[in-house]
């Protein structure tokens, strides 16, 4: 999804995955993930299956004792079609076989600073940093599953 511009938000504008903080309400950071991403794209995630949790990531500007992001994937029986919540301005599926393909690959540079990321663009999207970090470990986890 592409996050609204909001002050006070370093991610403003940038493509990101749903997601967001734990809630006291939250019995566990599964619960957390399936509210956030119903309150930001409106996908109801509950009674869908779990297919894993990946690792913990730190965003790298959040330094060692940060923010930790916990992510989770699932899979839906049908189709689903995301509808923007407040937090999010665009939404849109990423096909992960053209990622891992390298047909999307490229070099975002950080306004401002000259510091260089890969990325992939797709669509107009740009999508690079923790959500490139997490989509990777999907994919490598996916390539190392047996068949």
């Amino acid at each position: 999804m592409k996050r609204a511009d909001r002050e006070g938000d370093p991610w403003s504008g940038h493509i990101s995955l749903p997601g967001g903080r734990f809630e006291p309400t939250d019995p566990d950071l599964h619960a957390t993930a399936i509210r956030e991403t119903y309150e930001e794209l409106t996908i109801d995630l509950a009674g869908t299956r779990l297919l894993g949790q990946l690792a913990p990531l730190h965003p790298r500007t959040s330094g060692p004792n940060g923010i930790e992001v916990t992510p989770f994937v699932f899979v839906t029986a049908s189709a689903v079609e995301p509808v923007c919540g407040p937090e999010a301005i665009a939404a849109f599926w990423l096909p992960l076989e053209i990622a891992a393909s390298g047909a999307l690959d490229g070099v975002y540079t950080y306004p401002g600073t000259g510091m260089q990321f890969p990325s992939w663009t797709f669509e107009g999207h740009v999508i690079w940093g923790l959500t490139m970090r997490i989509l990777n470990d999907v994919l490598d986890t996916a390539a190392g599953a047996p068949p």
